[in-house]
Parts: C-alpha cells; sequence; structure tokens
C-alpha cells in the first residue's frame, strides 16, 4: 500500500468528487507533477492541483475542441514548455460545476488496459 500523503481539504473535496464521477472502474491516487493523480485503468486521468485546477489527459482528436472550451489551456510543465497533444489544464469554478464534463472527457481516452 502506497504511503499517504499531505494534500489538503479542497484537494480531496475534488477528488473524492471525481472519484464518484468515475464509478466503479479501477482508480487508484498518485502523486505527479505536482498534483494528486487518479489513475483509471493505470493511465492518468486526471490530477487535481493544490490551487483546485485540473489536468487532463484526453483523446488525441478531441483535443482541439476540447481547448476551445472556456475553463480550458494547452496543459505546461513548468513556464512555456507545453506538454502537447492530449494534455488540458483545467481552471475549475468554486462549485465545480464542470468537473462531471471533465472527469467525462478524460474517460473516453482509453487507458493502457483498454482493448
Amino acid at each position: 500500500m502506497a504511503k499517504p500523503s499531505p494534500t489538503t481539504p479542497e484537494v480531496r473535496e475534488v477528488v473524492d468528487e471525481a472519484r464518484t464521477l468515475i464509478g466503479d472502474r479501477a482508480v487508484r491516487e498518485i502523486f505527479m507533477f505536482g498534483a494528486l493523480a487518479l489513475m483509471v485503468d493505470d493511465s492518468m486521468a486526471v490530477a487535481v492541483f493544490k490551487d483546485e485546477s485540473l489536468l487532463v489527459r484526453v483523446r488525441d482528436d478531441e483535443d482541439e475542441a476540447l481547448l476551445r472550451e472556456p475553463d480550458a489551456a494547452r496543459a505546461e510543465m513548468g513556464e512555456g514548455r507545453s506538454m502537447g497533444l492530449g494534455w488540458v489544464r483545467v481552471t475549475l469554478d468554486a462549485e465545480h460545476t464542470r468537473l462531471p464534463f471533465w472527469v467525462a472527457a478524460a474517460l473516453r481516452r482509453p487507458g493502457k488496459s483498454a482493448g
């Protein structure tokens, strides 16, 4: 069992909401990219940063359309270094109203164990 890492109650709330939206699929939590990530079927789906923004892994063929969403931007690793196709950074509102939209987008991307 992985050693628990410290996180804020706000991050925990978003992670728990996302887990509920994911349903009964195999999910595990790991820290990566400075965020608490939810791995679904052994592939990162969403990660929650301490500012409650998200890193969402999306299908390459949906990337362009999803980047046109008002709460989305290309994810960067460090300042000005794009993470590339399929990596979207999302700013959530205080009520997390768009979390279901973004979790659904992440779940449309097949994981490593998807057939």
